[in-house]
C-alpha cells in the first residue's frame, strides 16, 4: 500500500516546484534578447497590415487572370516563374487576411486593453464586408485553377477549405450583427464568393486522375443475352429444326463517316470544329485509355487527306481543349449552369456597389472606403475580363457551330457571328509570307507580332541543348558548388544552356512527311505498331546503301543512341561549317538535322521526367562523356584556336561559333582504329570516341557516292524516327503536363501520332459483329 504524503508536505512540495518555475522563468527572460522594434514602425503594422493584405490579394488575382493565358505560349521562366509564385502566394494572402479580420473581431475594449493589440479597421462592418471578398479570390480567376497537374489531386484540399473559409467568413458577419450597416451587399458578396469558390473545386474535382477517367467510361454492355440464345438453340434443336448461330456484322458507323472526311485545306471554322471532335474522342490519351479500331480508321483518314499546316493546327487546338479542361475553369462555367452563375455573379457585384454607393459612410476612413471601392470595382473588372475571355474563346465557336458536317448557311445570322468572331480570333496567326514580304514599316512588324503571340496556341519555339557548348563553357567550381547547394543547378543550367529556335514550316513539313508516310504502309495495327517501336532502324533499313548504320541503333539502348547520334551530328555539322564544303541543296536537310539533335538532348537531360520511360541510365552517360570531352578539350589549351579560326574562317555566318568548330575537329582528329570498349573497358559509359567514329562512318559512306547518298537526309529522318519513338513511349500524363509550360514539338508528335494510328493506343481485336439465331438453310 502506497503511503500517503501529508497535505503540508504536498504543499511544501508545490510551493517550493512554483518557486523553481518561477526562477527557471527569470533567467529565461534575462537571456531572451529584447529586439528593439521602433514604436513608429509596431503603428504602421497594426494600421497597414490587414490593408496590405487586401491589395496584395487583390493584385495577385489581377496578375493571375492577365498573365496564366500566357503560360500555354511560352517557355520563358521570367513568366512561369512569377506565375507560379503568384499562384502560391494568392491563396496564402487571402488566407491570412481572413485570419486577420477574424482576429479584429470581439469587443473593442478588450482590443483595446491589450498592450500591443492590432486594431485594423475601426469599424466591424467593413471587416464583414471584406471578407466575402476574399472567398472570391480564393475562389480565382476562370483562367487558372491549378498550376500542375498534381494541383488537380487536391481538390479534396479546396473542398474542406471552402467549408472552413466560409465558417469564418460567417462568423465575421454574426460578430458585426445587429450593428451592420451593410449587412445586404454583404450576403450578396458573400454567396458569390461560395459560388467562385465552388467552381473552383469542382474544377479541380473533375481534372483529376481519377475523374477524368471514369468520365469517358461509356454505358456497361453485357453483350447479346448469352442465356435467352442458347435457350432459343435448344429449344429449337430439339424440335428438329435446322438452326444455327451466325455472326452478323454491326454496320461501321465511324467507317462511313471517315469515307466523308473532307478532303482540301480546311478554313479556320473547321480547324477549330475537328480540334474539338479529336479532343472528344481521344481525350482519353491522357489517362491511358485504349481506343477502338474504327476510331483509328476515323483519325487516320482525317489526317492522311491533310496538309502539315492544317494538321499541326487541328492538333494544337485539340491540346489548347486539353489544356482548357485540366488547368483552367472553362469546362465548369461554360454550359447553362456556368451562365447563370457568371450573370449572377455580375448581377450581385453590381447591386452590391450601388448599395455601397449610397450607403452613409459615416465613421468609414477615407483609406478603408478607397480600398472598398478597389474591391467591389476589382470584382467587377475581373469578372468582366473573365467574361470577355470566355465569350472570345474556342469554347464559344463550338457552342455556335459544333459539327464540321454541318452545311453552314452564308445568310444566317448565326454564320455571321462566327465570322466575326474567327477574324478577331485568328487575326495575326496566319503566315501570309507574301504580305509579310510587303511590309516595310518595323512598327507594322512589331504590331503583328505582338499580335501572333496573343493568338498562338503554344510556344511555336523547340528548346535546344548542345553537349559540345556545354563542355566549352563550364561554370567556376565555387559557382557550381553554391548552385548545386540551394537547387538551382537546373534552373540556371537551363538560363547559361539552352537556347530556343523556331518551329519553322520547312521542319513541320518534314516531321509531317515522314508521319504519314510511315501511317500509310501502317494498315494494320501490328505493322503500326512496329513502326512506332522504330528508333532510326526502319530508315537506315529503306534506304540502300546505309545498312552498316544499324548497330547504333539496334545495339544501343534508346538513350546511348540519342548521345551518340547528337555528337556524330554535331561533328558532321562542325566539319563542313570549318572546310566550306557545306552542299546549298542540303541546307534544310542539315538544319532540321541539327535542330532536332539539339532538342532530343534537351528533353534527355532538361526534361528528364519526360523521358524517364525510355531514358536509362542517360545522366551517367552524359556525365561520362562530359568528362572525356572536358579533359580532351583542357589539353589543348591557348592560341591555338585563334591561329586556326584565322586560317580557315569561310563562312559568313556571324552565328558560327568558333571555339566548337574546333573543339569538334579536335575530336574528329584523334585516331580511333580501334573500338573504346576495348582500350577503356565498359567501366565508363563514355561515347564521345564511339559518336566520333559513327560520324566518320556517315561521312565514309558519302563520299563513296556523293550523288546517291546523302547523310543529311539519313540523319534528319532518323532524327524524326528517333522522335517519335520518344513520343510514343513516354508517359502521358508528363505529355499532358507540358500543354501548360509553353507546350514541346514532342507532345505535338505524341499526339499527332495517335492520330495516324501509330502507337499503343488501339485494340488489334475487336468485336464488330453480334450473334444472330438463324432458322433454316
Amino acid at each position: 500500500m502506497t503511503p500517503r504524503l501529508p497535505s503540508s508536505s504536498s504543499s511544501s512540495y508545490s510551493s517550493s516546484s512554483g518557486n523553481f518555475n518561477n526562477l527557471l522563468q527569470r533567467k529565461m527572460r534575462r537571456m531572451m534578447v529584447d529586439i528593439p522594434i521602433p514604436p513608429k514602425w509596431k503603428h504602421l503594422w497594426n494600421t497597414w497590415d490587414l490593408r496590405g493584405f487586401i491589395i496584395l490579394s487583390l493584385s495577385l488575382q489581377t496578375f493571375l487572370i492577365l498573365v496564366a493565358p500566357l503560360r500555354k505560349r511560352t517557355k520563358s521562366n521570367w513568366i512561369i516563374m512569377p506565375l507560379w509564385s503568384a499562384y502560391l502566394l494568392a491563396d496564402w494572402a487571402a488566407n491570412f487576411a481572413v485570419g486577420l479580420i477574424s482576429n479584429s473581431q470581439g469587443n473593442p475594449d478588450e482590443r483595446q486593453g491589450k498592450k500591443g493589440e492590432r486594431i485594423a479597421v475601426e469599424n466591424e462592418d467593413l471587416l464583414a464586408f471584406w471578407a466575402p471578398f476574399l472567398l472570391v479570390h480564393l475562389g480565382g480567376p476562370d483562367t487558372i485553377t491549378a498550376f500542375a497537374l498534381e494541383d488537380n489531386e487536391l481538390w479534396l484540399r479546396h473542398l474542406l477549405g471552402l467549408v472552413f473559409q466560409c465558417i469564418a467568413a460567417v462568423y465575421v458577419f454574426v460578430q458585426s450583427l445587429p450593428q451592420n450597416r451593410l449587412w445586404i451587399p454583404t450576403m450578396l458578396m458573400f454567396l458569390t464568393g461560395i459560388i467562385k469558390y465552388a467552381e473552383r473545386t469542382r474544377s479541380l474535382y473533375l481534372a483529376s486522375a481519377d475523374r477524368f477517367k471514369n468520365s469517358m467510361l461509356t454505358e456497361p454492355d453485357p453483350g447479346p443475352n448469352y442465356a435467352k440464345l442458347m435457350g432459343d438453340y435448344f429449344y429449337k434443336k430439339k424440335a428438329n429444326l435446322p438452326t444455327r448461330i451466325q455472326m452478323v456484322p454491326e454496320p461501321d458507323r465511324a467507317a462511313k463517316s471517315a469515307n466523308k472526311a473532307k478532303k482540301g485545306n480546311l478554313t479556320e471554322l473547321e480547324k477549330v470544329q475537328y480540334g474539338y471532335q479529336f479532343f472528344e474522342t481521344f481525350k482519353g490519351l491522357v489517362v491511358d485509355m485504349i481506343f477502338s479500331r474504327k476510331e483509328r480508321n476515323q483519325s487516320r483518314d482525317f489526317f492522311l487527306n491533310r496538309t502539315a499546316k492544317d494538321a499541326f493546327k487541328v492538333v494544337e487546338i485539340e491540346l489548347n481543349f486539353i489544356y482548357d479542361v485540366l488547368f483552367t475553369k472553362l469546362p465548369v462555367v461554360f454550359g447553362l449552369t456556368g451562365a447563370i452563375s457568371r450573370f449572377f455573379s455580375l448581377a450581385t457585384i453590381c447591386s452590391a456597389i450601388v448599395l455601397f454607393l449610397f450607403k452613409s459612410k459615416a465613421n468609414f476612413t477615407d483609406v478603408d472606403i478607397m480600398i472598398t471601392y478597389g474591391l467591389l470595382f476589382g470584382a467587377l473588372v475581373l469578372d468582366c475580363t473573365a467574361l470577355f475571355m470566355l465569350v472570345f474563346s474556342d469554347w464559344t465557336i463550338i457552342t455556335l457551330r459544333k459539327s464540321p458536317d454541318v452545311e453552314l448557311d452564308k445568310k444566317s445570322r448565326k454564320t455571321r457571328i462566327i465570322g466575326k468572331f474567327l477574324k478577331l480570333m485568328t487575326e495575326g496567326t496566319l503566315q501570309d509570307t507574301k504580305d509579310h514580304a510587303q511590309s516595310t514599316k518595323s512598327e507594322s512588324k512589331s504590331r503583328k507580332w505582338k499580335i501572333k503571340f496573343l493568338r498562338r496556341r503554344w510556344s511555336e519555339s523547340i528548346s535546344t541543348y548542345n553537349l559540345i557548348y556545354y563542355c566549352l563553357h563550364p561554370r567556376p567550381s565555387l559557382q557550381s558548388f553554391a548552385y548545386e547547394t540551394l537547387g538551382l543547378s537546373g534552373f540556371m543550367d537551363e538560363i547559361k544552356y539552352v537556347k530556343f529556335e523556331s518551329f519553322t514550316p520547312k521542319l513541320k513539313d518534314f516531321i509531317f512527311e515522314e508521319i504519314k508516310a510511315k501511317s500509310e504502309l501502317a494498315d494494320d495495327l501490328e505493322t503500326a505498331k512496329e513502326i512506332s517501336s522504330a528508333r532510326g532502324d526502319w530508315v537506315i533499313r529503306v534506304e540502300e546503301g546505309w545498312g552498316a548504320l544499324l548497330k547504333y541503333v539496334i545495339d544501343v539502348d534508346y538513350d546511348q543512341s540519342l548521345i551518340l547520334w547528337h555528337i556524330a551530328t554535331e561533328l558532321c555539322y562542325n566539319k563542313e561549317l570549318k572546310m566550306g564544303t557545306a552542299d546549298p541543296k542540303n541546307d534544310n536537310h542539315r538544319h532540321i538535322a541539327k535542330v532536332l539533335s539539339d532538342y532530343m538532348l534537351y528533353l534527355l537531360i532538361m526534361q528528364p521526367s519526360m523521358m524517364s520511360a525510355v531514358a536509362g541510365i542517360g545522366q551517367i552517360r552524359f556525365r561520362d562523356t562530359c568528362a572525356e570531352a572536358k579533359r580532351l578539350f583542357e589539353s589543348g589549351k591557348g592560341g591555338e584556336v585563334k591561329v586556326e579560326q584565322n586560317q580557315s574562317q569561310t563562312s559568313t555566318d556571324t552565328r558560327v561559333d568558333w571555339d566548337q568548330i574546333n573543339a569538334c575537329m579536335k575530336i574528329l582528329d584523334v585516331t580511333t582504329e580501334v573500338r573504346p570498349v576495348t582500350v577503356k573497358g565498359d567501366r565508363s559509359k563514355s561515347l564521345l570516341f564511339d559518336s566520333c567514329i559513327l560520324a566518320k562512318e556517315l561521312m565514309g559512306i558519302e563520299e563513296k557516292d556523293p550523288n546517291k547518298n546523302n547523310k543529311w537526309l539519313i540523319i534528319s529522318k532518323v532524327w524524326v524516327e528517333l522522335l517519335c519513338y520518344g513520343a510514343s513511349h513516354s508517359r502521358a500524363n508528363t505529355q499532358a503536363a507540358q500543354v501548360s509550360k509553353g507546350g514541346e514539338l514532342i507532345t505535338i508528335v505524341w499526339l499527332l501520332m495517335a492520330h495516324f494510328g501509330l502507337g499503343d493506343q488501339f485494340q488489334i481485336d475487336e468485336g464488330q459483329a453480334r450473334a444472330k439465331l438463324i432458322v433454316g438453310k
